[in-house]
């Protein structure tokens, strides 16, 4: 698959509990566990694709690759007896994956700031947490010189309960630039693009990964559920 620049982002979503029960939703969106284990099917309402999605975004490359060779490689390695362990067995199915799979699948979140397309919960989350507007605009800019600087990525970050104020300070350390909250400075055209491939775009790329896996597991820890137990709803 050829490489884009993908036009999606990323933040975690905050207390999964707390939106799904004011939405009046089931405050565990997750299927049970061995539900999930189960399901060889492939299908994207799937119990198995379900559960991936939420806790990485759903993106066409989840749903037509990370799915069925997860299903594949359950069957061949030891006992996945949480939610947790589930993550840890996806992330080494993506560690095999080329750099065009695993950008598109990091770009399955929402950018930084963003606030549409978002998947409900992130919404919810989202609107609970009020960003000024110039923060927001500084962002929409910092998300286009990383984009430039990293051609086909996007800014990915587990943001771990930081304001959207705190990782524009963040990106702009990244990015080598001075805080500010100018919605146009520097222009974009002038940061330097590091080679697709590189060393130093393929570490962003590693990074990106390893933060998604982060997010995912926070989710978790937002939904109430133990590192060491089996899911299941009664």
């Amino acid at each position: 698959m050829p490489m884009r620049s993908w036009i999606h982002s990323v933040k975690p979503l905050g207390d999964f509990k707390t939106a799904a029960t004011q939405s009046g939703a089931d405050p565990s969106p997750l299927p049970p566990l061995l539900e999930a284990l189960s399901d060889s099917s492939g299908k994207e309402d799937g119990p198995l694709a379900r559960a991936l999605a939420l806790l990485f975004e759903p993106s066409p490359v989840l749903y037509r690759t990370l799915v069925p060779a997860v299903a594949t490689h359950i069957q061949s390695t030891p006992p996945v007896l949480s939610y947790y362990a589930l993550i840890d067995v996806s992330l080494e199915v993506i560690s095999s994956w080329s750099d065009a799979q695993k950008a598109e699948f990091i770009a399955g979140h929402p950018r930084i700031g963003e606030v549409k397309g978002l998947s409900q919960l992130s919404a919810q989350e989202q609107a609970a947490k009020a960003t000024p507007p110039e923060v927001l605009a500084r962002l929409a800019h910092l998300n286009a010189c990383y984009e430039h600087r990293y051609p086909g990525l996007i800014y990915i970050t587990f943001v771990n309960g930081r304001s959207r104020a705190e990782i524009k300070d963040e990106m702009e350390d990244v990015l080598g630039l001075e805080h500010s909250l100018s919605p146009d400075e520097p222009p974009v055209e002038s940061m330097q693009s590091e080679e697709i491939g590189s060393d130093e775009w393929k570490k962003e790329l590693e990074r990106a990964v390893v933060d998604v896996g982060q997010i995912a597991k926070s989710r978790l820890k937002n939904l109430g559920i133990d590192s060491g137990t089996v899911h299941s709803r009664t």
